[in-house]
């Protein structure tokens, strides 16, 4: 067996074994259609006021830009579905259910990469989670794991789209999967219907500006625009309509990392208990979730917005 197809069966195991569900990976090249497609994007102005994804252009589009002399991008999968049903009148994305997956995901890679140094020897490398210039649903069908649906989400043909995606970058030489060729949405446009604010464009564009997630959760202090009145349903923090949708979804199971268990308050807290919810509560209930990104205030500001959704 030669060193690189060795390698490569270590760290399938090693991502088995750091609770990861699925792992693919793919050569550290230029993504230069990636390149050109997120030029027209930023372009277009569909990032709203997330300016951050205006940064490190060339970062994002050459992982050995991020990690000098990188030769892999290993990506992994890590399963959020939850078993549980939330029964409050308004709604929080399932992946804010649990801990931050950004704490969980980095403590996994962090530990997946030193365990590496000790069984491989001396490797460069950088994991990465949704927090850094790194196109992770671009090298997860580059490394076979799925294909963008219409809605932009990573779509696992035997396990559908609650997934969050987690990148490795390393100068580690190893065997290559090969990318998932086949778009299966078909004609099907359930997601694209069924989103509320229409930020589902054609050609799997999506307008990050016209999301309920960028309004309730990017956003900050600024004021929800008055013309989506009316277009939230009860969706407190985050969406998950166009994956609810989502016919692939029926492959969905159930979670297995504990970390992810959800936090009680989320499940069953009224809109009325929301709004009676102390700062300081809101603090000690949700330290390491992600609610905490909005903050206490935001949650509220969505609140008052809801207020006038007849839905409610």
């Amino acid at each position: 067996m030669s060193a690189a197809a060795h390698h490569t069966q270590w760290i399938r195991a090693a991502a088995r074994r750091h609770g990861f569900d699925h792992c693919g990976i793919a050569q550290a090249v230029a993504l230069d259609d990636d390149a050109r497609r997120l030029e027209r994007w930023l372009g277009q102005g569909y990032q709203g006021d997330m300016q951050y994804m205006e940064n490190h252009f060339d970062l994002r589009v050459d992982p050995r830009k991020l990690v000098p002399g990188a030769r892999s991008v290993i990506t992994f999968l890590l399963n959020y579905y939850p078993e549980e049903e939330a029964t409050s009148d308004v709604r929080v994305a399932r992946y804010a259910w649990g801990q931050d997956y950004h704490d969980v995901i980095r403590s996994k890679l962090n530990a997946l990469l030193a365990e590496a140094r000790v069984a491989i020897g001396a490797i460069e490398g950088r994991g990465f989670v949704d927090s850094a210039p790194v196109l992770e649903r671009s090298w997860a069908q580059r490394s076979g794991l799925g294909w963008v649906g219409k809605n932009g989400n990573l779509i696992h043909k035997g396990a559908g789209s609650y997934f969050f995606i987690a990148t490795l970058i390393t100068d580690l030489e190893l065997e290559y999967d090969d990318p998932f060729a086949r778009d299966y949405c078909g004609s099907c446009t359930r997601c694209i219907q069924a989103c509320p604010t229409e930020a589902i464009l054609p050609d799997k564009t999506i307008d990050g500006s016209r999301c309920i997630s960028y309004f309730t959760i990017e956003l900050k202090d600024a004021l929800i625009p008055a013309e989506m009145e009316g277009k939230f349903g009860n969706w407190m923090f985050g969406c998950d309509t166009c994956q609810e949708v989502c016919p692939w979804n029926r492959f969905s199971s159930p979670h297995q990392e504990t970390a992810f268990t959800p936090i009680p308050e989320v499940l069953k807290l009224s809109s009325g208990e929301w709004e009676q919810l102390s700062e300081e509560a809101f603090r000690k209930i949700f330290r390491g979730s992600p609610l905490s990104r909005a903050r206490h205030k935001g949650i509220q500001r969505n609140l008052r917005f809801l207020k006038g959704n007849e839905s409610l």
